[in-house]
């Protein structure tokens, strides 16, 4: 089983809830509902972001959303199920960009994961927060989570190796993982360099930034040291 199959199954096991599993986009459901089901859910991602799950409440959720409580356990019947639906949302995203990342190295529309969390932003603005918290909180999902990330860092190194793009290295499974790291520091420390730089390193005006410095350091290096086959 891949990675990205125990993630899917990680949160399906979520979304199996008194031995049912719930649809949160039943097609009979008036669009109205859909709406307010996305607002809620929406809502909730954002408050889970910023708080932690234990932190917030079935009322903090409904008066995010502008909603009532009761309308609230009407489309999801409990905080679980909420927080359900919001990781469903989150690993409808994973999945979207571990797809980004296959094929061949000139196919794929971003250089790094960090990029496309960066193009994240500007469409789900919690979404990135919400992984964040994730990533920091652990549990059940993190750890899928990044496992999913790495192997599809490692498979994207190797296309890149094989297409002359990238060098070979003698420890692929520790670049990769120094690699992605490196990426998602940029999320887990994004209030700091956003601190320091004066400008949001995800945001709009912060990326192009951001992406020329890590680009200038993943293809030209940091250190000035002897040339190889130099005389010593």
């Amino acid at each position: 089983m891949t990675a990205a199959s125990d993630l899917a199954s990680v949160l399906a096991g979520r979304l199996q809830l008194d031995g049912t599993v719930r649809s949160f986009d039943n097609l009979h459901m008036r669009s109205a509902d859909r709406t307010a089901a996305a607002v809620i859910r929406d809502a909730a991602m954002q408050l889970f972001a910023d708080r932690g799950v234990g932190a917030v409440s079935i009322r903090d959720i409904a008066g995010a959303a502008g909603v009532s409580a009761s309308l609230v356990i009407h489309h999801y019947k409990s905080k679980d199920g909420l927080q359900a639906a919001v990781d469903a949302r989150a690993a409808e995203w994973v999945s979207e960009l571990l797809g980004e990342f296959t094929g061949s190295p000139e196919a794929r529309s971003s250089a790094s994961i960090g990029a496309a969390l960066s193009e994240a932003v500007g469409a789900e603005p919690a979404l990135v927060g919400y992984l964040r918290r994730l990533l920091v909180d652990g549990g059940v999902t993190a750890a899928p989570l990044f496992r999913a990330l790495f192997e599809v860092t490692v498979t994207s190194l190797a296309d890149m190796e094989a297409a002359g793009i990238a060098r070979p290295t003698a420890d692929p499974a520790a670049r990769a993982a120094f690699l992605l790291a490196n990426d998602l520091a940029v999320i887990l420390l994004r209030d700091q360099v956003t601190a320091v730089l004066g400008v949001d390193p995800l945001g709009r005006d912060g990326t192009a930034r951001w992406s020329a410095a890590v680009l200038e350091v993943y293809t030209r290096g940091v250190f000035d040291g002897p040339q190889e086959g130099a005389d010593s």
